[in-house]
């Protein structure tokens, strides 16, 4: 079904409904849970990538450009504009590609929508609850705008982090400044004209850009909407609108349905890997078959990798040369895993590393046999050793935790592994404590405080 169809659906107005009506209150105690870990996820990995040279240089191009200070640079130490800050905050967020994931819409959510949020209610004064229950409503929405143009948007070329992320950060900045669905579908508008963002661009500087020009975009929206400024109220649905010029799909049915489980922020994935998530399951597959018994590394012969066709224009960089590029190649992931290197350590992502003979012999032993019409989360992995033993191995990482408590035992961890270099391990428990209890922070700002390096 097409956006060009006589009288369509009022789509952006329907969703534009569910935002405004999302209450903290109204949020069952293991979302609530979900969404207080995607928080302290996207603090590690914002502190951490702080460091990255993409970080200082996007704080420096804000530092220029001056202003009032009023939002934290986190792992910074210093303020910018709200909207300089999502930028920046946003971006650093995704420097690592360690941030969580949802298939709904293939793309990162937490760093486009809570930057927003964040820059937006420490400049305010505004609360966790507040911040919660708008985190909340920019997820659900982000995902159902994503549904809506799926599979084909991504597919075509776009990266849906940036694009359909745009519209996350849109909603949860009305949510957040209390706007009418009337507004909203505004705000919606607004931040439907400028996303942009190219799946092309995998493996630079600009991929983590996106995120942060999603945030800074949904952020403009939302208070350009407040202040009057105008828009197309049925942007998602109308002739030449968003889903008319962005991909072959239109499924209205899907974004207006009922969410799996009633909540897509419950199915949010987190990364334990750090590298884009369509290795991760590769990984995985490598890990099992290095854990078997007699297994070496340097008797294999050939390996046999099945994914999805989607793949190939995602992570298949076949010889990468820079620890960013590694992120992206299936090759080099499988065969760090199968060395026994650490996937989840950041050093281990470096152009070195890319070059080290043991690896490139087995990157070069890999091959990929791309499968049409695959979940984007699965793989297979056949390993042939020098004897002609044959090691399998499959795996499916798009299968939300069923234990949200131990789950959340994994964040805490991985949370202080790259939070406590950066900022001190007392610092860094203190700010994990302060992200579990953020439904009582009367203002967002004594969290932000923790966050400054």
């Amino acid at each position: 079904m097409r956006a060009l169809e006589t009288a369509p659906l009022a789509v952006t107005a329907a969703l534009a409904e569910k935002c405004v009506a999302i209450d903290c209150d109204a949020i069952p105690d293991e979302v609530r849970a979900v969404a207080r870990q995607c928080i302290l996820d996207w603090f590690a990995v914002t502190l951490a990538g702080a460091r990255e040279d993409l970080s200082r240089i996007i704080a420096a191009e804000a530092a220029q450009e001056g202003g009032t200070g009023a939002a934290t640079l986190v792992g910074h130490g210093a303020k910018a504009p709200p909207l300089l800050a999502a930028l920046v905050n946003g971006t650093t967020s995704h420097a690592l590609d360690y941030d969580d994931v949802h298939l709904a819409y293939v793309g990162h959510p937490t760093v486009v929508i809570l930057p927003a949020l964040l820059a937006l209610a420490e400049a305010e004064g505004l609360s966790g609850r507040a911040l919660l229950a708008a985190f909340a409503a920019g997820y659900e929405t982000l995902c159902r705008v994503g549904v809506l143009v799926a599979p084909g948007h991504y597919a075509l070329g776009f990266h849906a982090t940036a694009t359909v992320g745009s519209f996350g950060a849109a909603a949860g900045c009305a949510h957040l400044l209390r706007l009418d669905p009337a507004r909203t579908a505004v705000a919606l508008g607004i931040a439907a004209t400028q996303a942009a963002g190219l799946k092309s661009m995998f493996g630079t500087m600009c991929k983590p850009l996106h995120a942060g020009k999603a945030a800074q975009n949904g952020l403009l929206a939302a208070r350009l909407a407040a202040r009057g400024f105008s828009s197309r109220p049925d942007v998602l649905e109308c002739g030449q609108g968003f889903a008319a010029t962005h991909g072959p799909d239109y499924h209205p049915e899907a974004a207006l349905g009922a969410a799996p489980g009633g909540w897509y922020l419950r199915g949010n994935l987190f990364k334990y890997h750090a590298a884009c998530y369509l290795t991760h399951a590769p990984i995985e597959c490598a890990r099992a078959v290095a854990r078997r018994p007699g297994f070496a590394a340097d008797q294999v012969r050939e390996i046999v990798l099945r994914v999805d066709r989607g793949a190939d224009k995602v992570c298949n960089i076949p010889r990468p040369r820079t620890g960013l590029e590694a992120k992206f190649s299936l090759r080099q992931t499988v065969a760090m895993a199968l060395a026994g290197v650490d996937t989840a350590s950041l050093e281990s992502y470096s152009a070195a590393r890319c070059a080290e003979p043991g690896l490139v012999a087995l990157r070069e032993r890999l091959r990929i046999e791309f499968q049409e019409g695959w979940p984007t989360s699965r793989a297979t992995l056949a390993v042939t050793m020098a004897d002609g033993a044959r090691l399998e191995a499959e795996h499916d990482s798009g299968i939300a935790a069923a234990d949200v408590a131990a789950q959340g035992r994994r964040i805490e961890a991985k949370f202080m592994s790259l939070a406590a270099p950066i900022i001190g391990a007392a610092k860094a428990a203190r700010l994990s404590e302060a992200v579990q209890a953020i439904e009582r922070a009367g203002s967002v700002a004594e969290i932000m405080a923790l966050a400054a390096a």
